[in-house]
C-alpha cells in the first residue's frame, strides 16, 4: 500500500513495519553470493534510498542486525525471521528489499555484481561486472 510517495511495508508476520518516503536513488538486482544467500534466492531486487527517506513505525524492538562487513548491517525481524532491508553506511544508503514494499512501483535500472549470477537474465538492462565506479567498483558492463 502507499500514499503519495510514502511506501509502506514489512516483515513476513507484520511485526516490524516501515515506511519509505520519496523516491529511491536506484533500483535494481544483486547478483552477489551474499545478497543470493540472503534472500534464499537466485538474484535480490533492491531499492536504494537516503537513510532518512526509511523510517521504522512498529517493532523497532524485534529488528536484529547481522553485520558479515563493515559495509552492510543487514535488518530482519526476530519473530517471524522476514528480511526488510539493509544499512550501507558507507554508502549511506538503505536497501529496502522490494519484495516488502508491496505497493511500491519497482522499475529496475541495473544488474549490480553479475559476474557472480547463477540467473542469466536478458531483458536489456546494464549488466554491472560488480559496483559503478562512484561506489566503489569497475562500472565495467558485461554482455547479457
Amino acid at each position: 500500500m502507499s500514499s503519495g510517495n510514502t511506501y509502506e511495508g514489512s516483515c513476513f508476520c507484520g511485526a516490524v513495519q516501515f515506511t519509505a518516503t520519496g523516491e529511491p536513488v536506484a533500483m535494481g538486482y544483486c547478483h552477489c553470493s551474499s545478497c543470493r544467500r540472503w534472500s534464499a534466492g537466485p538474484v535480490n531486487a533492491f531499492t536504494l534510498w537516503k537513510p532518512d527517506a526509511v523510517n521504522v513505525t512498529q517493532g523497532a524492538e524485534k529488528i536484529g542486525t547481522y553485520n558479515k562487513t563493515p559495509k552492510s548491517s543487514r535488518k530482519w525481524c526476530r519473530t517471524c525471521g522476514g528480511h526488510v532491508f539493509t544499512e550501507h553506511p558507507a554508502w549511506q544508503l538503505t536497501d529496502v528489499y522490494a519484495a516488502t514494499i508491496p505497493g511500491f512501483p519497482f522499475k529496475p535500472g541495473v544488474h549490480v555484481h553479475y559476474q557472480e549470477t547463477v540467473l542469466n537474465i536478458k531483458d536489456g538492462l546494464p549488466k554491472l561486472k560488480d559496483l559503478p565506479k562512484e561506489m566503489g567498483g569497475s562500472g565495467e558492463t558485461m554482455p547479457e
